[in-house]
């Protein structure tokens, strides 16, 4: 059973900083990626962050290009976003997924992840 565990989620003034993690369990694959997606109340589930498996080779959506930055910890097995200079429109549920479909242009799509965490909330406010 696959499973996505996440955590770090929280309540951060402007400027501040988070770590989210998340935990994947229960698949084998030599070609996967793991996202994170965040979704904000009334739009769309949006791609903020993706890294490869096979070389860690990391890509951001543009709103967070500087100021999050994803990587792995393979001793943990745990996928980190670090985030940092918050602003209040990064407050989102924040979503883990994993694709077993490898790396591609589409990372920010989706529909195209096959298994997803239970997201937890990120709340930046003054």
């Amino acid at each position: 059973q696959v499973q996505l565990v996440e955590s770090g989620g929280g309540l951060v003034q402007p400027g501040g900083s988070l770590r989210l993690s998340c935990a994947p369990s229960g698949f084998t694959s030599d070609n996967y990626a793991i996202a994170w997606f965040r979704q904000a109340p009334g739009k769309e589930r949006e791609g903020v962050s993706c890294i490869s498996s096979s070389d860690d080779r990391t890509v951001y959506s543009n709103s967070v290009k500087g100021r999050f930055a994803i990587f792995r910890d393979n001793a943990k097995n745990t996928v980190y976003m670090e985030m940092t200079r918050l602003k209040p429109e990064d407050t989102a549920v924040y979503y883990c997924a994993v694709t077993l479909r490898g790396w591609g242009p589409w990372w920010s799509t989706p529909r195209r992840y096959d298994y997803w965490g239970q997201g937890t909330q990120v709340t930046v406010s003054s």
